[in-house]
C-alpha cells in the first residue's frame, strides 16, 4: 500500500459466533426493552420487547425446520421494510440457512436470475403481486419449492408448522451454526452491470456489528436510543442497522413509506437517523420553499448562510465573535429549531451514506444542530467500513475506519479495505474474488485519500473517471452531488470521456419542480417536457451548474448541459434500487443526443 491507516479494537470480538447470538444476548440482557416498533395497518404503532421478538424468531425458525429447510439452503425475501422482514431474516440465518434478499422493484427476469444463481428453495413474497412475479418464472427456477405471501398470513402458517418442533431441536440447529458459515448472499444493485452475489458469513456480520457499537458508543450505548429505519432491507446497510440496534441499547423503528416519513419522524421521535443525501437535500429545499420569496425568504437565506458560517468556524476550531454567536442563537430560536422538529425533535445525529454528500448541505445541517456523519461501506464489507465520529468529525470526509479495520491507498490511488467484515467472496465467481480481494485487501473501485489523522476522503470512482480529449482526469461525483442540491433536479450525470469538454445530462423532478415554481410565485407545469422548456426552470438549472463549477477548475467544469424530458427511474433502468445512476445505460439511451446535440461537429472543432 502507498498509504495505510489501521484502527485497533478496544475490546476483542469473538469471531466464531452466529448472528442469532446478537439477538439472544439482547433478550438475555434486557428482556423487557422495547426492541422493535412498527407501523400497523391503521397507521398506529405496534411493538415487540426483546424477549418477545426473540421468541417470535425462534417460532419461525421451527417452522422453517418443519418445512425441511436445511443448513446451506437459500431462502429469499421480497418485501418492503417491515418487522416480518427482520423476523424472517433472523429465523432463516439462525438455523444455518442463507437469506437471499430481493428488491421488491426487481423484475421477473432478475428474480429468475437470482433464484437460480443462489439455488433458492423457498421464497417469501410480501403481496399477491410479488408472488405473481415469482410464479411467472417458477417453471424456470430449478430449485424453488414453497412460496408464501406475508400479507396472506405466511408467518402465522410458518409458526403453526413449527409447533411440532421442540426447543431442543431448534437449539441443536442454532448452536451448530458457526462464524465461518455463510449467512447470506446479497446481490448488488447493478449500477455497473449484471448484479453479482456477495457471500457474507456470520462472523462478517458479528464483527462489523460489535465493531460498529464500539466505534459509535454515543449512538448505540446511551440509554433510550432510537433509530427510525426506512431504507429497503434488501440493501446491506439497512440490514446491518438491525443487528447494530440489537447489539446496542437501541429501539428499532420500521417504516417503508417515504410519503409519510415526516409524520413517522414526529410519531417515533428518533435520536438518530440513517439516510441517503437526497433525503437531506429534499428537507433543505422544502424548508426554503416554505419560506418563499418575500421577507421570510430573505430571512431564511440569511439563516442558512449563518448556519454554514457557524459550521465552518466549528470545523476550523476558530473563535466565534460574540455578535455572530448572538445572531446564530437568534436564528436557532426563529428557524433552526423548527427544522429540527421536522425530524421529531429528539434527533442528535444523522448518518449519511450511499452517495456523495454535498458539503454545503452538510455545513447547513451541522450549523442547524444536526451533524451529518458521513460514512462509507459496500456490500463486500458487510456495510460500514468507515464513519465520522460524533466528536471531532470532519465534513467532506467519510470518517475513519471502524475499530479493527484498516484502510489503504494503493499505487493507483484506489481505496482498499481490510478487516474481518470483508466478504467471503463473489458467489459463483472465483475469478472476481481473486481479482478484487488480494492479500486480504478489498479493492473498492473508488479513488481516495487518507489524512494524517486517519480520515478518508473519496476523490472519485475509478471506473467512472472521465478523461477528456485533452487528457484532463475528472471525477464526476463532486459535480453531480452539487448540481443535485437544486430543488428542481432529480438526477445529474456528468459526461465527457474522450470528449473535448465536460457536459451534463439533467433529469428534473416534476413534483419538486412544481413545488419550487409555486414558492417562486410562478405557474406550475404539466409535464417534464413543459418543465424543460420553462425559462425559469432553465435559469435555476444554470444556477446549480454554475455553483457546481465554482468547486472545480475551468478544465473540469460543466461547459454544456441538456435538460431531459424523461426522468431516471428503476422502471426505465436508469437508476438502481439504492438510487445510484446506471452510467452505461444512461449514456447508451441518450447516445444520439450526446453525439449530435451536446458534442456537435462545431463543438468538436
Amino acid at each position: 500500500m502507498f498509504k495505510e491507516y489501521s484502527r485497533p479494537l478496544n475490546q476483542a470480538i469473538e469471531d466464531d459466533r452466529n448472528i442469532f447470538s446478537v439477538l439472544q444476548e439482547r433478550a438475555d440482557r434486557a428482556p423487557d426493552d422495547t426492541l422493535i416498533e412498527y407501523k400497523t395497518l391503521r397507521n398506529g404503532w405496534g411493538a415487540f420487547t426483546a424477549l418477545e421478538f426473540r421468541n417470535t424468531v425462534v417460532a419461525l425458525a421451527k417452522g422453517l425446520i418443519a418445512r425441511g429447510i436445511m443448513p446451506g439452503d437459500s431462502v429469499s425475501i421480497i418485501s418492503h421494510t417491515r418487522w416480518e422482514w427482520t423476523a424472517l431474516d433472523m429465523a432463516i440465518m439462525s438455523i444455518g440457512a442463507l437469506t437471499v434478499p430481493v428488491y421488491e422493484t426487481n423484475s421477473s427476469a432478475q428474480v429468475r436470475m437470482i433464484f437460480n444463481d443462489a439455488k433458492v428453495t423457498m421464497a417469501f413474497a410480501e403481496t399477491d403481486e410479488q408472488r405473481d412475479k415469482i410464479e411467472s418464472v417458477r417453471d424456470q427456477c430449478a430449485y424453488l419449492n414453497d412460496v408464501y405471501v406475508i400479507d396472506l398470513g405466511a408467518l402465522d402458517a410458518l409458526t403453526a408448522y413449527g409447533r411440532g418442533v421442540s426447543d431442543e431441536e431448534f437449539m441443536e440447529r442454532e448452536q451448530g451454526v458457526k462464524g465461518s458459515d455463510l449467512a447470506t448472499i446479497v446481490y448488488t444493485s447493478g449500477s455497473t452491470g449484471t448484479p453479482k452475489g456477495i457471500e457474507l458469513s456470520h462472523s462478517n456480520f458479528v464483527f462489523v456489528t460489535h465493531s460498529g457499537v464500539q466505534t459509535m458508543p454515543d449512538i448505540s450505548l446511551k440509554p433510550n436510543r432510537r433509530l427510525l429505519l426506512f431504507l429497503p432491507l434488501a440493501h446491506v446497510f439497512a440490514r446491518y442497522m438491525q443487528f447494530f440496534c440489537f447489539a446496542g441499547n437501541i429501539t428499532l423503528g420500521l417504516s417503508s413509506n417515504l410519503k409519510t416519513i415526516l409524520a413517522d419522524f414526529h410519531a417515533f421521535k428518533p435520536t438518530f437517523i440513517l439516510a441517503v443525501p437526497r433525503i437531506f437535500e429534499k428537507i433543505f429545499n422544502a424548508s426554503s420553499q416554505r419560506a418563499g420569496k418575500g421577507v421570510k425568504g430573505r430571512i431564511f437565506l440569511q439563516a442558512a448562510k449563518t448556519a454554514r458560517e457557524w459550521s465552518v468556524y466549528q470545523q476550523e476550531g476558530k473563535h466565534m465573535p460574540l455578535s455572530f454567536r448572538l445572531r446564530h442563537a437568534f436564528y436557532d430560536k426563529l428557524i433552526y429549531s423548527s427544522i429540527m422538529e421536522v425530524f421529531g425533535g429528539s434527533v442528535e445525529y444523522a448518518i449519511s451514506g450511499g452517495a456523495p454528500l454535498d458539503t454545503s448541505i452538510a455545513h447547513f445541517f451541522n450549523g442547524v444542530g444536526l451533524p451529518l456523519l458521513e460514512g462509507y461501506g459496500m456490500t463486500e464489507t458487510s456495510a460500514p467500513a468507515t464513519v465520522n465520529p460524533t466528536v471531532g468529525y470532519k465534513i467532506g470526509t467519510i470518517g475513519k475506519p471502524l475499530e479493527g479495520m484498516s484502510v489503504g491507498i494503493d499505487e493507483d490511488g484506489e481505496l482498499c479495505i481490510k478487516g474481518a467484515s470483508v466478504c467471503v467472496g463473489y458467489h459463483n465467481h472465483p475469478e472476481i474474488t481473486h481479482s478484487q480481494i488480494t492479500d486480504g485487501w478489498l479493492h473498492t473501485g473508488d479513488l481516495g485519500a487518507i489524512d494524517d489523522d486517519g480520515f478518508v476522503s473519496i476523490t472519485g470512482r475509478k471506473k467512472d473517471l472521465i478523461i477528456t480529449a485533452g487528457g484532463k482526469n475528472v471525477s464526476p461525483s463532486v459535480l453531480e452531488a452539487s448540481v443535485m442540491t437544486s430543488p428542481v433536479i432529480g438526477q445529474c450525470l456528468v459526461i465527457g470521456d474522450r470528449k473535448p469538454f465536460i457536459a451534463a445530462l439533467v433529469a428534473l423532478d416534476l413534483a419538486e419542480t412544481n413545488a419550487w415554481l409555486k414558492a417562486q410565485g410562478a405557474e406550475t407545469v404539466a409535464s417534464l417536457e413543459e418543465a424543460r422548456e420553462n425559462p425559469i426552470v432553465r435559469t435555476e438549472v444554470e444556477r446549480a451548474v454554475d455553483n457546481a463549477n465554482d468547486l472545480v477548475s475551468r478544465a473540469e467544469s460543466i461547459r454544456k448541459f441538456e435538460i431531459l424530458s424523461d426522468d431516471f427511474t428503476e422502471e426505465n433502468g436508469m437508476i438502481t434500487p439504492s438510487l445510484k445512476t446506471r452510467r452505461e445505460a444512461i449514456i447508451a439511451k441518450y447516445r444520439v443526443l450526446i453525439d449530435t446535440v451536446i458534442y456537435t461537429p462545431r463543438n468538436r472543432s
